[in-house]
């Protein structure tokens, strides 16, 4: 028998009943969101703690809601499973890192924190590189990070920025794109899609500057409050200062 929302009972019994406490417990009576969660229980294999991250970080209110013009720049279905693909905001709350952090210092943290990286990026992205560099005609372009996804069967060029959307972000994701199309995607690649991932964006900007852009292109903020003191960097020591007190 087929339960409402396409839940069969082999997929309503193949998780595990603390699973479903905690489904119970965070949905109430949310029958979709409740849907939800099972499927993406069974689809990632999730393990109960992984379950509670994601309840408790909203993933349901998340999920798909990137800003994006894959619906005009890309075929379908390839078009519905890439917006499927983004969320809105990330969480990238499993950084923890000063106040006043720089671009680098976040791009350093999450690659510190890879796997917890590709985890809140979603089931299928696969790390390619970070500043992946391409070589053009004497120079070279560096692709800020760069992932490949194995559902898709395309790259991501991915962006991380600190600071609010612009237009201007469009250009450059939109080139490296294009770059990667030409010289990185091979013909059993899919259509390379871009993913900017800033701090805040107005949605009216953001919607009119990805429709200006033929290549594929999403925009999300993220979301990031385990951050520490300023001071607090100043109280650690650094690397030379502990070695020099083992010497």
């Amino acid at each position: 028998m087929e339960r409402p929302g396409d839940l069969s009972d082999k997929e309503l019994f193949s998780i595990p009943w603390g699973h479903h406490r905690a489904i119970i417990d965070k949905c109430k009576l949310d029958r979709e969101k409740s849907i939800f969660f099972v499927k993406k229980t069974i689809l990632n294999n999730w393990s109960r703690a992984v379950l509670l991250n994601f309840l408790d970080t909203d993933l349901y209110e998340r999920q798909g809601k990137a800003i994006s013009n894959f619906e005009y720049a890309l075929p379908e279905p390839q078009s519905d499973l890439a917006q499927e693909i983004t969320k809105d905001p990330y969480n990238f709350d499993f950084v923890a890192i000063r106040e006043d952090y720089s671009e680098k210092e976040l791009k350093d943290a999450l690659m510190d924190n890879i796997t917890k990286f590709l985890m809140e990026l979603g089931k299928g992205f696969a790390f390619v590189g970070r500043e992946y560099t391409i070589p053009i005609e004497g120079t070279e372009e560096k692709i800020d990070l760069l992932f490949y996804h194995l559902y898709l069967h395309c790259y991501v060029v991915v962006e991380v920025k600190i600071v609010a959307f612009t237009s201007r972000d469009i250009g450059q994701i939109g080139t490296y794109v294009n770059i990667v199309d030409d010289l990185v995607k091979t013909d059993f690649d899919a259509k390379t899609i871009g993913l900017i991932i800033c701090k805040s964006k107005n949605n009216i900007l953001a919607k009119y500057a990805v429709n200006s852009s033929k290549e594929p292109i999403g925009i999300s903020e993220y979301k990031l409050s385990n951050l520490l003191p300023v001071e607090y960097r100043a109280s650690m020591p650094t690397i030379e200062e502990i070695e020099n007190e083992l010497r």
